[in-house]
């Protein structure tokens, strides 16, 4: 009851002083647009346009990182169809009308289901149709490689972004920085960053009843932590044909950090480093890249900066379109 009286009495309150709150608003709304609009900002935003696009590169970057997985990995395409329910009104049932044609998602028997979240990595590869071998093994560890960049770029942007507008910050108004603040990094004109982790694969397995009354879901989300017992799984499931007893190695996160400590947090093709630069992001890249018979090892790993990496990722797709022309 008490509650009640309190949201009331709040209620109240609000309307009461409604008629002064709404010409404060107004008037602090007009002046943080007035003062976008003004010569002193723009001169601000001119002031750092360089480092502005700096960042706005490698928000670009960490967003092709994030596409590693769907470039290049295709279950088996087993055809397409169409699907429509020809029941009678009365037996159709409201899950029906959700049911979607998606290559991540199983529709299974509730043993399955219940297996599939025993052993998930087992059942994802059979029944959706992922063969357990090197190439598969090839994939994941790239996409466990630029996942791990993107996840560490994202964190190591949003500090450089804040340490560029702390340069500046005293030249900024209260009101403006205070009020909307990522209205004020787009002013200045960073690209939004992407923070959320929607972009990791998911893949599902879901039984629904004959009657539509009882159903389960498991879902297998390939994040940083799974990718890594992934490859480790597959790698105790297949044999390296194409490697050299005792050369071949795992593209693990622990593998990353090794190669990272090994060239000194230094990029081998510039010499930028994270001691000259703290926010800088570094990558691990294959000197041969796999698709040219290259291995995953330590002699054929190096530590590259984004940029460079970026740089020589181009150069590769222009040589293989030129090749295939």
């Amino acid at each position: 009851m008490l509650k009640i009286i309190g949201i009331f009495f709040l209620v109240c309150l609000c309307i009461y002083f409604l008629p002064f709150i709404l010409p404060v608003v107004l008037i602090i709304t007009i002046y943080i647009e007035c003062y976008y609009r003004s010569k002193k900002f723009n001169e601000l935003k001119e002031s750092i346009k360089d480092y502005t696009k700096d960042c706005n590169e490698l928000n670009e970057h960490i967003e092709e990182l994030k596409n590693t997985y769907k470039n290049n990995f295709r279950s088996s395409n087993l055809g397409t169809t169409t699907y429509s329910n020809t029941s009678n009104y009365n037996y159709k049932k409201p899950f029906m009308k959700n049911i979607q044609q998606a290559t991540e998602v199983c529709d299974c028997s509730l043993t399955v289901c219940r297996n599939a979240q025993r052993e998930p990595f087992k059942y994802f590869c059979k029944y959706f149709h992922v063969p357990e071998n090197e190439e598969t093994l090839n994939i994941f560890e790239e996409t466990l490689n630029d996942f791990s960049s993107a996840e560490q770029g994202k964190e190591l942007l949003k500090k450089q972004e804040e340490e560029i507008v702390a340069t500046i910050s005293n030249k900024i108004p209260f009101l403006v920085k205070t009020l909307n603040p990522n209205r004020l990094y787009q002013k200045l004109g960073f690209t939004p960053i992407d923070l959320s982790q929607m972009y990791f694969p998911k893949y599902t397995f879901q039984y629904v009843s004959a009657g539509g009354n009882s159903s389960n879901k498991v879902d297998l989300l390939f994040d940083i932590n799974n990718l890594n017992d992934f490859v480790t799984y597959l790698s105790e499931k297949i044999k390296f044909k194409k490697s050299v007893k005792g050369q071949r190695a795992l593209m693990t996160t622990a593998l990353r950090e090794k190669i990272k400590q090994r060239d000194n947090f230094t990029c081998k093709k510039c010499g930028i480093s994270t001691e000259k630069e703290p926010h800088l992001l570094l990558e691990i890249d294959h000197i041969v890249p796999l698709a040219k018979g290259g291995i995953t090892s330590e002699e054929n790993l190096q530590t590259l900066c984004w940029r460079c990496n970026r740089t020589k990722g181009s150069k590769l797709e222009e040589e293989q379109k030129i090749t295939e022309n």
